[in-house]
């Protein structure tokens, strides 16, 4: 087994077909497809499924790219320690947020400190933020509970009541509060499933006898906060992501105490010291005192 056998393939997985994977490497795809059929024909082994311009991942390959991911990775951060100065002028962090209104003060002093660095950030809900953290396609994670898993490592940056809002001058922008019962007759605007904020709020109307269906069923919180700002339906979020939007208005929901949001900044332990990460929960730390 050679490194650029395991290479070849690791691409390969990770682009999805011979062609992206050579482009990535700046090889032929005759040069990655030979380097991949090597190292199956050397351990007899077949790693990923060929239909016609169709490449899956055998069961064998799966298992195999779980161990590549960390090689990799474990290669990165090696580099990383090794030109530590050059990775904090011109590096890169990844973070996927359920809502970036949580990390925004943390970001504007990481980049007050580390100017050179760039910083993405991508919208995505419990789910997703988990699932890219796994696949270390993304850094760093913020979502709206704080995981059991021991594989994370977790900084706990606030923790809101569910909240409901409207329209302002919708006929029910007066109201002082809403019980579930309340709710069973108006028009929800809800998140999609997999939002920690939705499960968490039907597993508390639930407990309490009470189910909904949704009137509409919005991808991403912006987009909920954009309906009911035209003036359809009751949405929902968290205090601390309502935020100041004069076309809103925040209604306090009966039995609150029992639906808080701990809003959570994560990353995978194992990756917890690269210097961007790890300069970045400094920061969160410090902030979060």
């Amino acid at each position: 087994m050679r490194y650029v056998q395991l290479r070849a393939f690791h691409f390969v997985a990770i682009c999805g077909g011979f062609s992206r994977a050579a482009e990535e490497l700046f090889l032929t795809q005759p040069a990655i497809s030979d380097q991949v059929r090597k190292l199956e024909e050397e351990y007899d082994i077949l790693l990923f499924n060929r239909h016609k311009k169709q490449v899956t991942l055998t069961p064998a390959g799966e298992r195999l790219l779980d161990i590549t991911r960390r090689f990799f990775d474990n290669e990165n951060q090696a580099r990383e320690l090794l030109s530590e100065s050059r990775v904090m002028r011109a590096g890169t962090l990844r973070i996927i947020a359920d809502s970036a209104v949580h990390v925004l003060k943390i970001v504007a002093q990481f980049q007050k400190q580390y100017p050179g660095v760039g910083v993405t950030i991508q919208g995505g809900n419990s789910e997703s933020v988990i699932e890219n953290l796994f696949s270390y396609e993304a850094d760093i994670g913020v979502l709206g509970e704080i995981p059991q898993s021991r594989e994370f490592e977790t900084i706990l940056l606030n923790a809101t009541p569910i909240t409901a809002f409207v329209a302002a001058g919708h006929p029910l922008s007066t109201r002082k509060s809403f019980s579930f019962k309340d709710l069973t007759e108006l028009p929800l605007v809800m998140r999609e499933r997999g939002s920690k904020t939705r499960k968490k709020f039907e597993e508390q109307a639930a407990l309490a006898g009470f189910e909904y269906t949704a009137s509409i069923v919005a991808e991403g919180r912006e987009a909920v906060r954009e309906i009911v700002a035209s003036g359809v339906g009751v949405g929902f979020v968290s205090v601390a992501e309502f935020g100041e939007d004069p076309r809103l208005v925040r209604i306090p929901l009966e039995h609150d105490d029992n639906m808080v949001m701990e809003e959570t900044l994560i990353c995978l332990r194992e990756r917890r010291g690269g210097k961007l990460v790890s300069a970045f929960l400094e920061i969160a730390r410090d902030l979060a005192a």
